[in-house]
This record gives structure tokens, sequence and C-alpha cells, in this order.
């Protein structure tokens, strides 16, 4: 489920829908940094975690927020400091620039 904990895609989907992966939206990473804000990307991984299910975050612009997430057990992440969007035709050269250390670290694409 995309974009989690805002429009459409509520608690409520979770009951409804097999869904095997959810998605952390940006909004709860970017802009201000507060406990509370802190506290719902917490709970949202831990929801995640006990319903089984791959948590993503998504806007993880600063190693702050990258190791903040690995702490509570998030392991998949995107955003600018992962990596910036790309071109179609880029994304092979990206990846074959990239090989080896995907092997090694395959959730440090770009670092």
């Amino acid at each position: 489920m995309d974009d989690f904990g805002t429009g459409y895609s509520s608690l409520g989907y979770l009951t409804r829908f097999p869904f095997s992966k959810i998605k952390i939206d940006q909004s709860f990473l970017r802009g201000e940094q507060s406990a509370r804000s802190r506290a719902l990307v917490h709970g949202i991984l831990a929801l995640g975690d006990s319903l089984g299910m791959t948590t993503i975050a998504e806007g993880v612009e600063t190693e702050q927020q990258l190791a903040d997430l690995g702490r509570h057990g998030c392991m998949l992440a995107q955003g600018f400091l992962i990596g910036r969007p790309l071109p179609f035709d880029a994304v092979t050269k990206f990846i074959a620039a990239h090989e080896a250390q995907l092997r090694e670290h395959p959730y440090a694409i770009g670092k």
C-alpha cells in the first residue's frame, strides 16, 4: 500500500486486502522532525512488523533519518539520500556501475 497514513490509505484497508508491503508516506519524514512525527513512523513500522509486512520509508533525505529508521527495523528506503530519480535509459548504467556494491549491501544503492 503506497502512501500509508494519508488520504485513502487507512488502517481499514489492511484488514480488507492482502497487502504484503506498506510504504510510509514521505510527509511523515519531511519537514518538522518532531517527537510526534517520529512516534508515528515508529508506530507504522511496529504495525507492519506485527502484521508480517515489509515496510518501506519514502522520502529519506538524511543519514540521521536512515539511521533512525534502521534502528526501528525499517530495512527498505527510497529518497534522495539513496539515489536521485533517473531517466529510464540511465537505470541500466546506474545498476551496472553499482553492481558489486549491490551484491554486498543490497539496500545501499549509490552510497
